[in-house]
């Protein structure tokens, strides 16, 4: 019965999916965190973030820096979800990331008087103790290279972009269209 089917298989790799769902020899394929806005994405991840009890700000966070480049804490309470978020989708997009990496990512510009602004990279306990609480959930997982998503990480990530296409196509009739 299997046989007789000769369909050819098409590899696809997640770069080059760049649409909303696929339909390749009569596979639909899913949408990824590369389909969805990632400011909504995030957000999404945030509160998802919430409901976990092993991922709890430290007391201090409410009161420290996320670097020697900004002038005062964050404004936001929830900054502690949003940050682990981003370093989600962060890991997702291209790990994997070292703590360095990481560290100069979450930077920026330090204005230093009358010289030039120079870079400076974010404070490490945050990311640090962030990626620890992750990686207790088993969202992410260290290697000799960095940091990576485990299977269920990305399968977080590829889950709630899937959610946020649907709200974004019941928004969007020329979204709504494509889905299958």
């Amino acid at each position: 019965m299997w046989n007789d089917i000769q369909t050819p298989i098409i590899k696809l790799t997640r770069q080059t999916l760049k649409c909303t769902l696929f339909q390749v020899n009569g596979s639909i394929y899913l949408p990824t965190a590369f389909d969805v806005p990632p400011n909504r994405l995030i957000e999404a991840l945030a509160n998802y973030l919430k409901r976990l009890p092993q991922i709890q700000p430290p007391q201090w966070a409410m009161y420290t820096k996320t670097g020697s480049h900004v002038q005062r804490p964050p404004h936001a309470k929830d900054w502690w979800y949003v940050r682990a978020a981003s370093l989600l989708r962060k890991l997702y997009f291209h790990g994997p990331m070292g703590l360095s990496d990481l560290r100069t990512s979450y930077g920026g510009r330090k204005e230093s008087g009358f010289g030039l602004a120079h870079q400076r990279r974010a404070g490490s306990s945050s990311i640090r103790k962030i990626l620890t609480q992750l990686q207790a959930v088993g969202l992410v997982k260290k290697t000799a290279k960095g940091r990576i998503l485990t299977p269920e990480g990305i399968r977080l990530c590829d889950r709630i972009s899937s959610e946020l296409l649907k709200e974004i196509a019941k928004q969007n009739s020329d979204i709504s269209k494509l889905i299958v």
